[in-house]
């Protein structure tokens, strides 16, 4: 029995890890074209914006479902009470009854209203930025019944970095457009994308399509962790430092995880004086693990001057 168990969490994980790492553009897509509805339930009803992206994501696949296409039912509601339009289709059950939208902006706020049921109340004492509560608590109160969902959920927040957008629909505004902005240091794919809340004291940019930022003086990864709605221990993993590291004004940080190649017009670097694995690490938004894999170094090796280290 004991080996039925191993082999069923083995299975569970490793589906999740392979749906964690499935980033495709039609997700992008719908997140991008859906974004705004999403933050407006946010702020009219204090749902994650994370949360209801990534729960119409997961139910609708994209907006590519059956019932997303031919009812605009992104959220696998089904009828309960519901006195309008239905349309059924085999779930759980044969021939269950769904309900039917006129529009996608429709669902969203039937989706809103239907988490205001009392099953769903306690749900509204966490933060809205608080996605991995809010994701546990829907399987608990038993929005679905496959056991991975709330996994599911956190893992496409996280992949999308949705969490991001929470602090966004809180101050109100959307993502800003991004400029081209040139800068002394890298990122090489530069480009601002402003501030992503009222509140926040960093501009977002892009080096090898990873977000990071400029650390001002007297910040920490802990307040920088604060201010985009991350752990501190995230933030520190995606940085490649132990808890005791500190930041100085003018340290790039990343709000995300780094690649393990560099983008492809970076193929080799050429150590210069001064540098470490590390510092060519972020200044390519590779992780610094990769960086040494990527040439057959041992980890207790540091850079060599004038070495030229494979990128990719």
């Amino acid at each position: 029995m004991r080996k039925v168990i191993l082999l069923l969490y083995i299975l569970l994980f490793s589906g999740l890890i392979s749906f964690a790492q499935s980033r495709n553009k039609a997700y992008e897509a719908y997140i991008e074209k859906h974004l705004p509805i999403a933050q407006k339930q946010q702020s009219t009803h204090k749902i994650p914006a994370s949360i209801i992206l990534a729960q119409g994501l997961l139910e609708s696949g994209a907006g590519a479902s059956y019932l997303a296409v031919n009812a605009n039912n992104h959220f696998g509601i089904k009828c309960h009470d519901w006195t309008g339009a239905t349309e059924y289709r085999d779930d759980d059950k044969k021939n269950e009854c769904f309900r039917k939208y006129k529009s996608v902006s429709d669902s969203y706020k039937d989706h809103s209203q239907f988490l205001l049921r009392p099953r769903y109340q306690s749900l509204f004492s966490l933060s809205p930025t608080d996605y991995e509560g809010w994701a546990h608590g829907l399987k608990k109160a038993g929005y679905a019944t496959d056991p991975a969902y709330a996994f599911k959920l956190i893992s496409i927040i996280e992949t999308y970095e949705l969490y991001l957008y929470d602090n966004a629909a809180k101050s109100g505004q959307k993502k800003n457009t991004a400029t081209n902005q040139k800068s002394k240091q890298p990122p090489y794919e530069e480009f601002s994308i402003g501030k992503i809340h009222a509140s926040a004291k960093h501009a977002v940019y892009y080096n090898n399509n990873v977000r990071c930022v400029i650390a001002e003086a007297g910040v920490t990864y802990g307040s920088i962790a604060d201010e985009f709605n991350i752990s501190e221990k995230r933030i520190r993993t995606y940085n490649d430092v132990n808890s005791k590291a500190e930041l100085k004004a003018g340290d790039w940080v990343y709000i995300g995880p780094k690649k393990k190649k560099a983008a492809k017009k970076h193929e080799f670097h050429t150590v210069q004086a001064g540098e470490s694995m590390y510092s060519i690490s972020q200044y390519y938004g590779v992780k610094l693990e990769s960086l040494y894999k990527l040439n057959n170094m041992p980890f207790t090796a540091g850079a060599e001057f004038g070495k030229s280290l494979k990128l990719r």
